[in-house]
């Protein structure tokens, strides 16, 4: 009877240090699974379009690798679970991300396309005063020009790249309103010559 209750015991023993061994394995599976989204969402554009989504993951991601140092095996588990969830969530939200970005910038091009038909109109009535800048106004006018095309096929694609290049144009376009409000203040010259008196 006794070594029953022996080897009733034993097993016991036995079988609690098999789960407690198992418990105490490194999440390897879970690891790879959160890294794997991880590369998924940063490959979707994460990184400009979900920035607060991704940080949130990435220090769940932190948070885990901290745990398997200091060989907490179990909430490692859990946190890399907890960061695969939050990567999921940062692709996902990509698409969303993206949208707002093109909205804004097809906003931003709307203002700049108003600003620049008034420079331009401002322009044609400063011709006679421009002279010497001529050159340069027709080289940058058609920069801006270019520059708004280019904007505008690229806008769906690469949003961000489109709002800096518009923010460049605005620039260039404010550089020259500045321009011609001094010349508008600028007094007109006297013409040569002395008048006779009469």
């Amino acid at each position: 009877m006794r070594t029953v209750r022996l080897s009733v015991l034993a097993c016991v023993v036995l079988a609690l240090a098999m789960s407690w061994a198992g418990c105490s394995k490194p999440p390897e599976t879970e690891k790879e699974s959160a890294k794997k989204a991880m590369e998924d969402a940063i490959s979707a554009g994460a990184e400009k379009y979900a920035t607060a989504d991704l940080e949130a993951a990435k220090k769940l991601w932190e948070t885990a690798d901290s745990q398997m140092k200091e060989k907490k095996y179990k909430e490692a588990r859990q946190s890399y679970l907890d960061a695969k969830a939050a990567f999921e969530k940062a692709a996902a939200a990509v698409e969303a991300g993206k949208k707002a970005a093109v909205d804004q910038a097809k906003s931003a091009l709307n203002g700049v396309e108003e600003d620049w038909k008034k420079l331009n109109a401002t322009a044609k009535k400063m011709e006679k005063k421009l002279k010497e800048k001529k050159q340069v106004w027709k080289a940058d006018a058609k920069a801006i020009h270019d520059g708004l095309a280019r904007v505008k096929e690229k806008i769906s694609s690469a949003p961000d790249e489109a709002k800096a290049e518009l923010d460049e144009l605005k620039t260039m376009m404010d550089r020259w309103k500045n321009t011609f409000k001094e010349m508008a203040k600028a007094p007109a010259k006297a013409k040569t010559g002395k008048k006779r008196k009469a």
